[in-house]
């Protein structure tokens, strides 16, 4: 008995030490607008937060100890959301994300429709849709193929499919045109 109450309160000890190897960025911009109509005055108050977390991951070096590099490819996921608040009652909204992307020499549309998005392909009909997940991802379905997908720092998407085959996992960037 005494053995397993010490070996669990060494358990605990140990999960507190370990490190979060995450880079968190958050951003906050707030805009006040006062307007006035014929209702009176309203005081709208706009808030946009960005966060921006990037997993820390160490470059394959020959160094050891201290001040090793990072890995500059790291993946970072950027999660905007915008908080309207009138006259004391808040609204949240995600960003749009609807835009063109291009990928392979083809021009894709993206709308936001229902719950997420819907891809439309050059002939005007639907590629695929988005839905997002929990983690501020998104699960790309069309009829052939199910991925997993998420919007970079430059607003592009990048959809990774795994490959049953192959036993990888394939990686397809849609550019944002600008």
């Amino acid at each position: 008995m005494k053995n397993l109450l010490l070996s669990s309160i060494f358990l605990l000890a140990t999960l507190q030490i370990t490190a979060q190897n995450k880079n968190v960025q958050k951003e906050t911009e707030t805009t006040t607008t006062t307007i006035k109509d014929s209702k009176g005055k309203k005081k709208i108050v706009k808030t946009v937060e960005t966060k921006e977390t990037q997993d820390v991951e160490l470059a394959m070096s020959e160094q050891k100890g201290k001040n090793i590099p990072i890995k500059e490819e790291s993946k970072v996921d950027v999660t905007k959301t915008t908080k309207v608040k009138i006259d004391g009652e808040t609204k949240y909204y995600d960003v749009d994300l609807s835009a063109y992307y291009n990928s392979n020499g083809n021009k894709y549309q993206i709308i936001q429709k229902g719950n997420g998005y819907s891809m439309i392909n050059p002939s005007d009909a639907e590629a695929g849709i988005l839905r997002k997940t929990s983690n501020n991802n998104y699960i790309y379905r069309s009829n052939d193929k199910v991925s997993f997908g998420y919007f970079d720092n430059e607003g592009n998407l990048i959809l990774e499919t795994y490959d049953y085959e192959k036993d990888k996992i394939t990686m397809e960037k849609y550019m944002i045109e600008k």
